[in-house]
């Protein structure tokens, strides 16, 4: 199995969006746009990150009544997304009405647990205080292959867990990348890339590590390396796997 890593455009506007990628260059050819710059610069800016070559994660973590997903789905896949999340707290008829919207160009990725929450945060917001990062992870993990999604989103905590769990039936991205050593701001369940390999990861999100790096590009070839040096990373511009 590979492991594509994916940029983060965490930009407030389309043109700074596209500075990244085009200071980027062949390193990397697949981006993360999401709720910020989608709402800022609208649908175009996915178009135009593909016009580019590109691949596009849609990640707009949606959240609503079957039906209005569905079409949201819908929509995401007319763009030309390759990736598209939803919240696994929807359940599965919501999960499954944006698996039948997506169609087979589409994957659809549920978020389980945000990177930015442990244990006692999760608590707080869930109103459970009983109940840990790992364990709703795998419920709604479990959720998420019932309603048929391409994969999950989790962090590098839960990743081996699922993929002993799921093996090749649900792709796992791991967002929250760090390099080691390097400041992990407003995320608390991060690893490294490699780390992310050894962990089962099909995808890998890499944001401020390369974005906010006084030389992005040098700082995305050290992603790279840090993934090659398992021998399992690929910038395939193609296919879902």
């Amino acid at each position: 199995m590979s492991t594509t890593p994916i940029v983060a455009l965490d930009v407030p506007l389309a043109d700074d969006a596209l500075a990244v990628v085009r200071t980027l260059g062949e390193r990397c050819r697949f981006y993360k746009i999401g709720n910020e710059l989608f709402t800022a610069a609208g649908p175009s800016v996915v178009e135009r990150v593909r016009d580019t070559g590109a691949r596009v994660f849609l990640d707009l973590k949606l959240h609503d009544i079957p039906n209005t997903v569905r079409g949201a789905a819908r929509s995401a896949a007319s763009l030309g997304a390759s990736l598209l999340t939803v919240h696994g707290v929807g359940g599965s008829e919501m999960i499954s009405a944006a698996v039948e919207g997506a169609g087979n160009q589409l994957g659809i990725l549920v978020v389980t647990v945000l990177t930015s929450f442990d244990d006692r945060t999760l608590g707080e917001a869930t109103g459970r205080p009983e109940i840990s990062a790992s364990a709703e992870v795998a419920r709604l993990a479990d959720v998420a292959a019932h309603a048929g999604a391409h994969g999950i989103v989790c962090s590098g905590a839960e990743a081996g867990a699922m993929r002993e769990r799921f093996g090749e039936r649900l792709a796992l991205l791991i967002p929250g990348i760090r390099m080691r050593g390097g400041a992990v701001h407003d995320q608390r369940r991060v690893v490294t890339p490699a780390e992310a390999v050894v962990a089962g990861a099909r995808y890998i999100v890499v944001g401020r590590a390369v974005t906010g790096a006084a030389d992005p590009a040098r700082a995305m070839d050290a992603v790279m390396a840090d993934l090659e040096s398992d021998g399992h990373c690929t910038t395939n511009t193609g296919s879902l796997a």
